[in-house]
């Protein structure tokens, strides 16, 4: 947990630290960032992830391989995969209401692996998107059904049953 915790305070560490313990994994929120520690390498974590957001009805657009792109510019890369996804029905309306939320729409999540081994998804917390743009209170329906089918898909892709 110490891990790009940047500006919060010990009070929020405490708190993310404890709503972790609670659901039994680690997690991290950084500028509206929430990054989850998986129980399995990086190409189940996508596999799966990917499979949950096709299961949620959601069209998968790309999943972008950047170790492959490194390694094809002569570089190298731990495993860091993007999956862009999303729904014109939840997307639509928030872009109806402030079109600027279009740059952070279709939602994104990376499956990556840190220097230790461990397998890790991020992705940009639909609530702190509707921050960034000012969206009102007529999106907060939206956005809460969005972040509740997220979070269902990332939980599921990074823990064992």
């Amino acid at each position: 947990m110490t891990r790009n915790l940047g500006q919060l305070s010990r009070g929020k560490v405490f708190a993310l630290t404890a709503v972790a313990w609670l659901w039994g994994m680690q997690a991290m929120a950084v500028d509206g960032l929430t990054t989850l520690q998986s129980s399995y390498g990086p190409t189940d974590t996508m596999n799966k992830l990917e499979a949950g957001v096709k299961a949620k009805g959601m069209v998968v657009f790309a999943r972008i391989d950047h170790a492959e792109g490194a390694t094809e510019a002569g570089l190298s890369l731990r495993p860091t995969e993007l999956l862009i996804f999303g729904n014109a029905k939840g997307g639509t309306p928030l872009m109806q209401a402030v079109q600027t939320i279009g740059i952070d729409l279709p939602l994104k999540a990376l499956v990556w692996q840190d220097a230790s081994g461990t397998t890790w998804l991020s992705y940009n917390n639909p609530a702190w998107l509707t921050k960034r743009h000012e969206l009102g209170n007529e999106a907060e329906a939206t956005v809460n059904a969005m972040a509740a089918a997220l979070g269902a898909v990332a939980r599921s892709a990074t823990t064992s049953p």
